[in-house]
């Protein structure tokens, strides 16, 4: 069934679609586990037929779809509320550090023969 047909369906039809799609579903599971049917095609269209029919359900249940010309400039001003920009928190600097202290002993004898030479 195509998505177009799926949403000119009324909520009573979708659910009566839904059901047997899903009992359809059911019963060539069964079959290919049997080994009597290799119908991997028609798993994939029923589930997406499912799919389909349950993502119109919840858009009718929320409201997105086929909303009155009134309900749209309220659903607008919710959507430009979420879009203002979020005030961040600037990073502050890193602190100043003391200098890196030598890894190696062969280092460590340098910095403290220029110590000892300088008298610092």
């Amino acid at each position: 069934m195509e998505f177009a047909k799926i949403r000119n369906l009324s909520d009573d039809e979708l659910k009566h679609q839904e059901k047997t799609s899903a009992e359809q579903l059911f019963r060539l599971r069964f079959q290919v586990s049997l080994g009597q049917n290799d119908g991997v095609k028609k798993l994939r269209l029923l589930r997406k037929e499912i799919a389909q029919i349950k993502t119109v359900a919840r858009e009718r249940e929320l409201g997105i779809h086929g909303e009155s010309q009134e309900a749209k400039p309220a659903a607008e001003a919710k959507a430009v509320k979420a879009e203002e920009p979020v005030p961040t928190v600037k990073a502050k600097a890193p602190k100043a550090t003391k200098k890196a202290t030598p890894k190696t002993a062969a280092a460590a004898k340098t910095k403290t023969a220029k110590v000892k030479e300088t008298g610092k």
